[in-house]
């Protein structure tokens, strides 16, 4: 019996010989060698995953051959900058963890209205020190309603209404020449019910019967939601919308976004076609949507499913292959134990933090660390190669997403302190500061996320006088507890909510779009006046991203967790020994102070990074309401 290896380059020997002939291969011959050099290298991994998907298939070999033809037509197309950068990225695989990094999001109408007008936007994103900028979903979606450009009709052609395939590769080049990283979404779940595969799929065309998972009657949909999660329950119940000739198709989200059948090599195909084109664009990261959802099989949750993350190593092998320069970030808002399966330098380099994020929200809530210190030292590390973007919000919900278990360590009961959480962020709790309003509410299960800007969930809306203080609060664990910080754009001058989308028809019934409102020129006008609000967060902000791209002690993403001996006080270290910096953290309106012993084994004096004060360590230390300290000592002083 041939051994696991020998077929391997059995196979690879037979797609390579089947390549050769292929008209298109020789007439772009002299692109074959540098793409044949990293076959070879990633060959075997790519085999691996497509096999365990495919392999009982009698076409299998020439589904692989099919697929590696589309990956040479990427990369025989890819612009020569682009390859240099392959190159450069190569060699520095880790580039991405620098204390440099740092991220922005927006939606360009929003924002700027146009791509060119988020190219004029450069300036400024220099001026605030951006390395990575992620555009919201920008390709043609459905008029009116498509879930925020999350539904694509094709991903070959921008929405008309921010410009055109031309304008967004002049910005990812202008981008690139400014030294940022241009990040777009990879929406590979579902497409919307207008891409031409839906349409020919409605159509019983035989090319696309099999790209989305259609059902005649009740059946099977009934079986699949006994176990199914309701995600969008107030757009429609269970996992599958009706058509009006009487079929059922899966719909996870809104009736308009048509899951894809990953069980059909013939769709991987076409994903991967869609993802080097986005590639070739000038993206160098890909936020890929939905991660959790893409394999389905029914007596499961459809949720997580080993084949889920074999598609995602097979998408990634083969960008290794045809685009290598390009990362993925995981968006997995999942049980935390299930986050953390998603990242790796084979799957997704990068992901979201979204424990942290939650957390974060919680701490300021209770007053209390406890979740969010155990967060830190128990779930923070992750392979070396490999980053958190570290997030405060986003533009989507914000979700209770802590373990139960975890939660019962200290004696809370996950179930009721949610409902907590969500009475204090929607103000139904006495005391509350907080201004959100509540998504998809659902009654039955009493499942509730909260949207909300920063500055109204914090209290800068209604005018609290520890509102700025609780932002800043907020993005300086972002910016300082390992990975990528990532900043909704607005969130540094404090935009409010926007609920102007009440009067909307399109957007009325999604209160996520409180939370995205326009660009307020008269906060950014007002960013460089320290005696306004917007002055005052901009100026904070600034000055902790300019302290931390000078500081090597947070690049990467290492941190030991410091108990502080207060229950409001979180504490960490980054940095290595005889180089680090010890981060303090108020998270209540009280003082707070932290005893000299629990400073005893510290150095004598350390330097504050932000304040720019000398503290001596052991005699214990006193922090004002929702105060930070980044203390450096010895290298980093």
């Amino acid at each position: 019996m041939l051994s696991i290896e020998h077929q391997i380059r059995l196979a690879q020997g037979h797609v390579v010989d089947a390549l050769l002939r292929r008209p298109a291969i020789q007439q772009a011959i002299s692109a074959w060698e540098p793409f044949h050099q990293r076959l070879e290298q990633h060959f075997p991994a790519l085999l691996t995953e497509l096999s365990a998907l495919y392999g009982e298939r009698a076409d299998f070999l020439d589904f692989v051959e099919s697929l590696l033809a589309t990956a040479f037509d990427a990369w025989a197309q890819r612009p020569e900058e682009l390859k240099a950068l392959d190159l450069a990225r190569e060699k520095d695989p880790t580039w991405f963890q620098s204390q440099e990094m740092l991220g922005g999001v927006c939606y360009v109408d929003k924002f700027a209205g146009s791509l060119q007008g988020i190219e004029a936007q450069i300036p400024y994103f220099q001026e605030l020190g951006l390395t990575y900028l992620h555009l919201m979903p920008l390709f043609k979606c459905p008029e009116g309603n498509s879930d925020g450009g999350y539904a694509v009709s094709s991903y070959r052609d921008v929405n008309p209404a921010l410009g055109t395939m031309a304008d967004l590769q002049s910005l990812a080049r202008a981008l690139r020449k400014a030294g940022i990283s241009l990040v777009l979404d990879f929406i590979f779940n579902h497409t919307s019910n207008e891409h031409d595969w839906a349409r020919g799929c409605l159509a019983g065309d035989p090319q696309y019967r099999d790209f989305y998972l259609l059902y005649p009657d009740r059946t099977l949909p009934d079986q699949y939601d006994r176990t199914l999660r309701e995600i969008f329950p107030d757009q429609h119940p269970g996992g599958f919308s009706p058509l009006p000739d009487g079929r059922w198709v899966w719909t996870t989200f809104n009736s308009f976004q048509w899951d894809l059948n990953y069980a059909n090599p013939a769709v991987f195909t076409a994903m991967a076609g869609e993802m080097l084109a986005i590639a070739n664009i000038g993206t160098e990261f890909l936020r890929m949507d939905a991660v959790a959802f893409v394999w389905k099989k029914l007596g499961t949750s459809c949720e997580n499913l080993p084949e889920a993350h074999t598609v995602i190593r097979a998408f990634s092998a083969l960008a290794r292959i045809a685009s290598p320069s390009l990362l993925f970030k995981s968006e997995a808002i999942v049980h935390p134990d299930d986050v953390v399966k998603y990242i790796s330098s084979q799957e997704c380099q990068l992901s979201y933090n979204p424990l942290q994020m939650a957390l974060l929200w919680n701490t300021l809530a209770t007053r209390e660390v406890n979740l969010l210190q155990q967060a830190l030292e128990n779930r923070h590390a992750l392979p070396h190669d490999t980053a958190w973007v570290n997030y405060v919000r986003s533009h989507d919900d914000i979700g209770w997403t802590f373990s139960d278990e975890d939660a019962a360590q200290f004696g809370i009961n996950g179930f009721h302190h949610r409902q907590f959480l969500n009475r204090f962020y929607v103000n139904r709790f006495e005391g509350s500061f907080a201004r959100g309003v509540p998504f998809q509410d659902n009654p039955v299960t009493g499942d509730c996320r909260i949207c909300g800007t920063c500055a109204s969930l914090t209290g800068v809306e209604h005018g609290d006088p520890h509102g700025v203080a609780r932002m800043l609060l907020l993005y300086s664990v972002a910016l300082s507890s390992g990975g990528i910080p990532l900043l909704y754009l607005g969130d540094e001058v404090g935009s409010v909510n926007d609920y102007g989308y009440l009067s909307n028809a399109d957007q009325a019934m999604d209160s996520r779009w409180v939370h995205r409102p326009a660009f307020d020129s008269e906060r950014y006008a007002l960013r460089h006046n320290p005696g306004t609000t917007a002055g005052q967060i901009y100026a904070g902000l600034l000055h902790m991203i300019a302290v931390r791209k000078a500081q090597p002690a947070f690049a990467g993403g290492q941190l030991q967790g410091f108990r502080s001996g207060s229950r409001s006080v979180l504490g960490y270290t980054r940095g290595h020994s005889g180089a680090e910096v010890l981060v303090l953290a108020n998270f209540s309106e009280r003082v707070q102070r932290v005893p000299a012993a629990v400073m005893s084994a510290q150095p004598e004096l350390a330097r504050d990074l932000i304040g720019g004060h000398p503290h001596r360590l052991r005699e214990g230390l006193t922090l004002a309401p929702y105060q930070v300290l980044w203390l450096a000592y010895g290298e980093t002083a």
